[in-house]
């Protein structure tokens, strides 16, 4: 039985403003050995519809799921399950590709054993709907997630774990690496590294790439071959207005998985924060004042 080399994921949910550009993206790519898998999470719009009349106009093969919703984590987690390619290509329903896209990660993977996931600059593609101020905010800030990194970027920049050391690593911009329809990675690592973190919301993409990235190197391709699309109902911007943040949690990850490879000011920030000794030194001291308060008053 042959199976495709790209498996290109779409984990969708009332998507239907958007998802034909998505869909339409893929049907132009110049590379073809490819499967689309599609997994649904109970949308109540035309999602699906629009889904069914792709997977029948279609020479590659489509595979549409439905799943039960439990987080955005979950429904990413089961296209890896289903995806049968040697590569994963997310593409989310917000989101299109450029032709070259697929084409031009294949041949960095293919070409490089050391390479486990590739990523791409991004064009925006800014909505009416959203709030144009957090736009330019937003941008200065995300709008190239690579501009510390110095190297040579033709053919492409080469990120290694020696990443992790740099001071800059726990500031702004978390993610380094891209959004998941910016990446292609190597399936085996779903195998090997295990599924996303399916309790994150804003933060279970980077680090996955984190993990990827601690055993393996990154490609970031300097061309713009995904365009990320900007829009008052995406989950980035419905997470931000309600407050879900994972900071607390991304930061004991660092502290669990990556400590001996933080910058010195990063690993001192994290053991004051996590240390027992620490949290008790703290405890004693803040004893210490109240006592000398009361005896003194």
């Amino acid at each position: 039985m042959s199976f495709p080399k790209v498996s290109v994921c779409i984990p969708i949910y009332n998507g239907e403003s958007f998802l034909q550009e998505a869909l339409d993206s893929i049907a132009a790519q110049d590379f073809q050995d490819i499967e689309v898998i599609i997994s649904d999470d109970n949308s109540k719009d035309r999602s699906l519809e629009l889904c069914r009349v792709f997977k029948d106009c279609q020479p590659f093969p489509v595979h549409i799921f439905s799943h039960r919703p439990s987080g955005i984590g979950a429904n990413w987690n089961n296209c890896l399950d289903k995806a049968q390619g040697e590569y994963i290509k997310f593409l989310f329903q917000d989101d299109v590709l450029e032709p070259d896209c697929i084409s031009s990660m294949v041949e960095v993977l293919y070409s490089n054993d050391d390479i486990g996931l590739v990523a791409s600059k991004r064009n925006f593609l800014i909505e009416s709907s959203i709030d144009q101020e957090f736009v330019k905010r937003w941008i200065g800030i995300f709008g190239d997630l690579q501009t510390e990194f110095e190297g040579e970027k033709k053919p492409f920049l080469r990120l290694t774990r020696s990443i992790f050391g740099k001071e800059s690593f726990a500031e702004l911009p978390l993610n380094k690496i891209g959004e998941p329809s910016a990446v292609m990675f190597r399936k085996k690592f779903f195998e090997t590294l295990g599924p996303f973190r399916e309790d994150l919301k804003q933060s279970l993409d980077y680090e996955y790439w984190y993990r990827i990235l601690n055993i393996a190197a990154i490609a970031i391709l300097p061309d713009k071959l995904v365009g990320f699309r900007l829009h008052a109902g995406q989950a980035t911007n419905s997470n931000r207005k309600q407050g879900i943040i994972d900071y607390e949690a991304y930061d004991r990850i660092l502290y669990d998985k990556y400590l001996p490879l933080l910058h010195k000011s990063t690993r001192r920030r994290l053991v004051k924060k996590y240390n027992p000794a620490y949290l008790l030194k703290d405890k004693v001291m803040l004893k210490l004042k109240l006592t000398r308060k009361k005896w003194s008053s």
